[in-house]
Parts: C-alpha cells; structure tokens; sequence
C-alpha cells in the first residue's frame, strides 16, 4: 500500500515507505510503530494560527485509477457533440423554412380567395349594369345632341342686343332704312379682309340711314367704335336724293368673337 502527502500549493509528493504485501504462507512483517506527538493542550491548540495557502492531504486506501484513454477516443467525442449541436441547428433552420413555406402559402390562399370575390363582385356590378343599358343610350343621346347644340350655336350672335347699341348712338335726325347682317358659319371659316390694317372679323353688319342734312360722321364713327365687340367701322355718305331731299348714309362694322352669344357653352370651361 502506498501512503502520499499532497501539497496543493508547491504539487509535490512525498513517497513514504511501502510495505511489501503478504505472501502465501508467510507473514508480512510489522510495520514498526511510529511514536505519537503528545496531545496539546486545548488552549494552545485553539490560539495556534491557521496556516493559509497551503493545505495538506492524505489519501489512504484510494483505489489507484489510470486514464488510458488515448486522444483520439476524447476527440471524437467532443466532435459528436459539435456534430449533434451542428445538427439541432439545421433542424432549427429547416423548421423555419417550413414555417415561412407555410405562411406564404395561407397568405397566397387568401389573397387568391380575394381576388375571387372581387371577380364576382365585378360580375355583379356588370350584371346590374345591363339594366340600366336604356338609360346609358339616352344619356348618350343626349350628350350627343348637347354637343351639336354647341356646335351650332358657336357662330350665333346676339343680333338684337347689337342693333340696339348700333341704335343708341344714332344722331338725331337720322333714320334708319335697311339693315343687313352676315357672319361666319359652323360648316365654314368666315372670309376677311384683305387690308391688312383691319382686324379680323366674325361678322358684318350695313345700315342704311336717311339725313335731311350732312350727319356729323366722325362723332358717330367714334361712338359705334365703343361699342363691345366692333373691330372697326366703315362710313359712306351719298349724294343728295333730288326726289326725297335725304342724304343716304352707309354704315359698315365689323364684330369679332367678342360677340359670341354662347348660349349652350358649358359653366366653368
């Protein structure tokens, strides 16, 4: 049997003396007695300083054990349990790819069931539509003759409220014979003048007037000019009538687009 004293502090062992195991049929000689240390005195006992960083201890009867293991066995074993955590990763890994296949085909599930309600909500919208098929046509129709109606209407003037102007103006003394109007047309651009230094034109209108004397014709020229929508005037004064005793007078104006009635022409356009 071997005894040791281990010391942590400085790791050395201490080998005492072996005792050679017994023999069959022969006895193993006594160890010889050690003397004992005579016990101390329990005041010197519990005023003895403990000694620090160093212990001390004593292994008797331990069964001696030897780790023959060569590196390769703990290698492998530390690789298996590399390999096994390696292994619960990709596990890991391939649960969250199932999980994310699965939730991008419910959400493909849904999206598909609502594409097919907005297909049939569409349906029923084309459904409820053809009901109303004979209304659409009339509010064709109707758009349709709104439209020739502002067509038609985009060369009208208002006539009346013009020769009421043209009217006002009128000197004394003066009469009012004939009256002739033209303007353009929706079919056909209305022909101008080729003087250059008259401005262009939407429509014309002649009077004819009676004076027993010679009028005052460019204080009456500058009051048609004021007028709203006269491009220019054209005056002519004629020879003395024998038989009446009146001098004809010959009034040309010429409107613009100023003059448009636009009756049919839409609010806000």
């Amino acid at each position: 049997m071997s005894i040791t004293t281990r010391r942590s502090d400085a790791q050395e062992t201490e080998q005492l003396p072996t005792v050679a195991p017994a023999t069959k049929g022969r006895r193993a000689p006594k160890a010889p007695k050690k003397p004992t240390a005579p016990a101390e005195p329990k005041a010197t006992r519990a005023s003895a300083p403990k000694a620090t960083g160093r212990t001390e201890s004593l292994d008797i009867g331990m069964e001696p054990r030897v780790d023959l293991l060569p590196p390769e066995v703990r290698a492998e074993r530390k690789n298996r349990s590399t390999r096994r955590g390696f292994g619960w990763g990709v596990l890991a890994v391939l649960l969250a790819v199932v999980l994310a296949i699965g939730g991008a085909f419910v959400y493909n599930v849904a999206a598909q069931a609502r594409f097919l309600g907005a297909q049939l909500a569409t349906a029923d919208l084309l459904t409820q539509q053809q009901k109303f098929t004979g209304v659409r046509d009339v509010q064709k129709e109707v758009a349709l003759a709104q439209a020739a109606q502002r067509v038609g209407a985009s060369t009208e003037i208002d006539w009346k409220a013009l020769l009421d102007q043209v009217g006002a103006v009128q000197p004394a003394g003066v009469a009012l014979d004939t009256v002739a109007a033209d303007s353009a047309s929706p079919l056909a651009i209305y022909q101008q003048s080729p003087d250059p230094l008259q401005l262009a034109r939407i429509g014309t209108v002649t009077t004819v007037s009676s004076s027993p004397t010679i009028p005052d014709v460019t204080a009456w020229v500058r009051e048609l000019e004021k007028i709203p929508g006269v491009a220019d005037v054209v005056p002519s004064i004629g020879a003395l009538d024998t038989t009446t005793g009146q001098y004809k007078v010959t009034i040309t104006l010429h409107v613009d687009q100023t003059r448009y009635a636009k009756r049919f022409e839409q609010k806000g356009k």
